[in-house]
C-alpha cells in the first residue's frame, strides 16, 4: 500500500500539508468542503506538491518535517529548487528546540 505527503495551495496564498493513503480521494474531499476546517475555509485548493512512500510512518514523519518549514522553503520544494531549499537550510540562525539549548544558563 502507498501512502501519500501532499501539499495544497489554498486561497489568500495558505499552504496546506497533509497525509493520506488514498491521494486522489483526499484531494477531492478537500476541494469539495467535504469535512469543516482550513482547506474548506480556505477554497478553492489546487494540489500543488506530493510524494510517495511505502510506509505511512515515513509519511506522517515528512509531513510533520515540512509543517515545520518555512513558507519560502515550502515553495522551493513545490518549484524543485533543491539549490533553494539548502540555501533557506543553512540560513537558520537559531537553534530549533531539537537541536540546541533554548533555556537561559544560570
Amino acid at each position: 500500500m502507498a501512502f501519500w505527503v501532499y501539499m495544497l495551495h489554498c486561497r489568500g496564498g495558505y499552504l496546506y500539508i497533509g497525509h493520506t493513503d488514498d491521494l486522489e480521494r483526499r484531494i477531492a474531499e478537500h476541494q469539495t468542503g467535504q469535512y469543516p476546517g482550513f482547506t474548506a475555509d480556505h477554497l478553492p485548493v489546487e494540489l500543488v506538491w506530493s510524494d510517495e512512500f511505502q510506509v505511512r510512518e515515513d509519511a506522517k514523519a515528512v509531513e510533520r518535517k515540512l509543517k515545520g518549514w518555512s513558507k519560502a522553503k515550502k515553495l522551493a520544494l513545490v518549484r524543485g529548487d533543491w539549490a533553494r531549499i539548502s540555501a533557506l537550510a543553512q540560513k537558520k540562525s537559531s537553534p530549533s528546540t531539537s537541536s540546541g539549548r533554548t533555556e537561559l544558563e544560570t
